[in-house]
């Protein structure tokens, strides 16, 4: 399965909706699309997981990534809408503890 990566900007934030699987295949695309956003002073990542419903260590590579160039760069990300089965993947992993994550999903419980 492929992976859609949309990006809507606002003015102190950007939106990452992702739809699809993260793994080998895909994760050079989701990381050339995330890092640059992260490289803003003062700006929030926001990315949406709802519709992601797979994720291997190749995706939780791409979110450290992620997570220290915002703190090179004094940018912030969030995750928002992970699934249970991909939230897992951040609890297994200590992940969830120095990231900022909301796991509710809208229209689900948690």
């Amino acid at each position: 399965m492929n992976l859609s990566v949309d990006i809507t900007n606002e003015s102190e934030k950007s939106i990452v909706s992702l739809s699809g699987e993260i793994d080998a295949y895909t994760a050079p695309q989701l990381k050339d699309a995330v890092l640059p956003l992260t490289k803003t002073p003062e700006h929030t990542v926001e990315i949406d997981l709802e519709n992601v419903n797979y994720m291997d260590s190749t995706g939780l590579g791409v979110f450290i990534s992620a997570l220290k160039s915002t703190k090179e760069h004094g940018s912030k990300m969030k995750l928002v809408n992970i699934q249970d089965r991909v939230l897992r993947l951040f609890k297994i992993t200590g992940l969830d503890e120095i990231m900022d994550i909301n796991s509710a999903i809208r229209g689900g419980s948690e």
